[in-house]
């Protein structure tokens, strides 16, 4: 790896930090991601607030390798004590919002498809999507993105894991549930407490244990997080609304999970969406193989990044350290950054 290719990284990167990003919000950095490649001969295309290009030597007949991460970020924190878009390099860390969630894995990914850019001999193909939404799962993100791209056997999904890999990663579902009563008179032993039919579900939910576990994550989580009932002290209420999060393993499916949960309980199941979908990759997997060799840990992610809206083999890997994002007076070590273009292009050089 040449000292240039990291130069200009952090060089982007602070750039970005600088350029207010927040999710749905990103046209600014978009625009800056876009000038970046074509200053240094990458074809950029763009879609919406989402650029990407293929390597030189694009081969249709060759499988398609996505190298990943998003430019958006959420809102700074409430505690903040240094300016979130002043990118500023003290003692080897550099600081401002979006630096470690996810710039660094960005900026990084970006290096590395400039690597293997101009090289005529790859088994794969490239492709470098920087995109948008991520932090809020929106539709205009990778999700809009993926169908323009055409097949895609293999993604590196940029995010801090201090370059450790994630080979499984936990999808969401959040549930809004309604328990029916009837309303009556609270004196009178009327109606029908919908409050207490609630009750009998948000115990299921509880203590319920899916059969199938994770080797990873263990069981799939269910947590009641919001309910909602009644208007007034003295009527029996005939609705009760609840929410409940779901934390799915790469045990289940989102919709197997959703019809067991259905089979249950007696309240009405909606979920709001299921496209957050679990996933998991082989430790067999030869990338996976390549980061084993150079001494990597694998590992399964309780969070959710645009992973769960591929529906291929997919792995999370990155610069930075997830403790530190959406923390107030966020950083990433530019060693970090370094050291993430190296073992990226480390792996990636036993597969291509």
């Amino acid at each position: 790896m040449s000292n240039q290719l990291a130069e200009d990284s952090i060089e982007l990167l602070k750039t970005l930090i600088a350029t207010p990003s927040f999710s749905r919000e990103e046209d600014r950095t978009a625009d800056a991601i876009e000038v970046f490649f074509k200053d240094h001969k990458l074809k950029a295309n763009r879609h919406q607030n989402n650029i990407w290009s293929f390597n030189r030597y694009y081969d249709a007949s060759k499988p398609t390798i996505l190298l990943n991460s998003h430019h958006d970020t959420v809102k700074p924190n409430p505690g903040y004590s240094r300016d979130p878009f002043e990118a500023k390099v003290v003692d080897g860390k550099l600081y401002g919002l979006g630096s470690n969630d996810a710039g660094g894995c960005l900026v990084s990914l970006i290096a590395v498809f400039r690597h293997f850019y101009d090289k005529a001999a790859l088994k794969y193909n490239l492709c470098i999507a920087a995109t948008a939404e991520e932090e809020v799962s929106g539709k205009n993100g990778i999700e809009s993105l993926v169908p323009q791209l055409g097949p895609l056997d293999f993604a590196i999904v940029g995010e801090p894991t201090l370059m450790n890999l994630a080979i499984a990663e936990r999808g969401l579902i959040v549930l809004d549930c309604v328990a029916h009563g009837k309303a009556g008179h609270a004196a009178r032993e009327e109606g029908d407490n919908a409050i207490y039919k609630a009750l009998k579900d948000i115990e299921w939910f509880r203590t319920y244990e899916f059969p199938n576990k994770s080797e990873l994550f263990g069981l799939t989580k269910m947590s009641v997080t919001v309910i909602n009932a009644g208007s007034q002290h003295n009527v029996v209420p005939a609705k009760c609304d609840f929410t409940v999060d779901v934390r799915v393993t790469d045990a289940y499916r989102n919709e197997e999970v959703v019809d067991i949960i259905k089979q249950h309980v007696a309240c009405d199941v909606t979920p709001r969406s299921t496209r957050l979908k679990p996933s998991s990759i082989s430790k067999d997997h030869p990338f996976v193989q390549a980061g084993l060799a150079l001494g990597r840990t694998t590992y399964g992610s309780p969070t959710t990044s645009d992973q769960a809206l591929l529906d291929i083999t997919s792995v999370k890997l990155g610069p930075g350290d997830s403790a530190r994002s959406h923390m107030a007076d966020e950083f990433i070590y530019l060693d970090e950054i370094n050291e993430g273009i190296e073992l990226y292009i480390q792996m990636l050089e036993r597969m291509l």
